[in-house]
């Protein structure tokens, strides 16, 4: 494989992006934002002067790195010579399957079609294509350039050679690939999703405040983060459409999302994307503040 195409210019997508680019390959990254696309690029930027002030790069390979990400809003162009395809779009069921059924007819017939996906089913995107064998799930975490692990879902019908493919490409990044089976939340979601859903239900019953519940998990169970804190950092949004999606594949009560959640989401207070979930942010500034709701 030479040429990457990522699909989406956001958080995920940019450090994908980021990531193949370092090792080497040739990256089309598509966004249907050119402003999206000049962020992307910042934030690419931004993060490569952070390795190359820890030592871990130098500036010409930073260079290097930029010179192989080529950015593009035309989908047909950026997926024409793909030999992988990472879609790292919006997490919304319907614009993956319009995306899919574009990208199987645009990408060469043995381009492999990956998803970042955190928790849609790999085997209902892949329906959306005639070439359901070579549709995989290659979930990254956040953020993408330091954390090593890449989650590998196989849809019904993935291939044992695809498979294969994506977990030899993911070494090939510097990352440890799991390889999971298409279940709801797969993993990580299933098993991470539930206790923080957990600690919201905490606050929200009053047993204990924000930052008592994260300094438990910080101190006690040697977490880097509380799950309070990694709620606003991944989205409380985000995590609210994974807990659907696990209550409706399952079915069962213990995924249910908090009221708390909920409330929080419809009025807007996201985490760190919109500067207030269970703490404030300021731009700038690492402190934590915890809400005033909370207080």
């Amino acid at each position: 494989m030479k040429n990457i195409t990522v699909i989406g210019g956001g958080t995920m997508g940019n450090g994908i992006a980021h990531v193949f680019a370092q090792y080497g390959y040739e990256v089309s990254l598509v966004d249907i934002s050119s402003e999206v696309l000049d962020r992307a690029l910042g934030t690419i930027s931004k993060n490569l002067d952070r390795q190359v002030a820890k030592g871990t790069l130098t500036e010409s390979d930073k260079a290097a790195t930029l010179q192989r990400i080529h950015p593009m809003t035309d989908l047909r162009e950026g997926a024409a010579g793909a030999d992988l395809v990472v879609e790292a779009a919006t997490e919304k069921v319907e614009l993956k399957l319009k995306l899919f059924a574009d990208l199987d007819q645009l990408a060469p017939a043995g381009a492999i079609l990956a998803t970042n996906t955190s928790s849609i089913s790999i085997t209902k995107i892949a329906a959306a294509t005639k070439r359901p064998q070579q549709v995989i799930g290659m979930h990254f975490m956040n953020p993408v350039p330091v954390m090593k692990l890449v989650e590998v879902i196989r849809g019904y019908a993935t291939s044992d050679a695809v498979c294969q493919t994506i977990m030899a490409l993911s070494q090939k990044l510097g990352k440890t690939p799991v390889e999971v089976n298409d279940y709801p939340g797969f993993v990580a979601n299933r098993i991470l999703m539930p206790m923080i859903n957990e600690a919201i239900y905490t606050l929200y019953e009053g047993v204990s405040g924000v930052q008592e519940i994260d300094t438990v998990m910080k101190l006690g169970m040697a977490h880097p983060m509380g799950p309070l804190q990694l709620a606003d950092f991944i989205g409380l949004d985000v995590c609210l459409a994974i807990l659907r999606v696990l209550h409706e594949g399952f079915g069962q009560p213990k995924y249910a999302p908090c009221p708390l959640l909920v409330n929080m989401v419809t009025a807007g207070k996201l985490g760190v994307k919109s500067g207030e979930g269970f703490y404030t942010y300021t731009p700038g500034s690492k402190e934590l503040v915890v809400a005033e709701r909370f207080r």
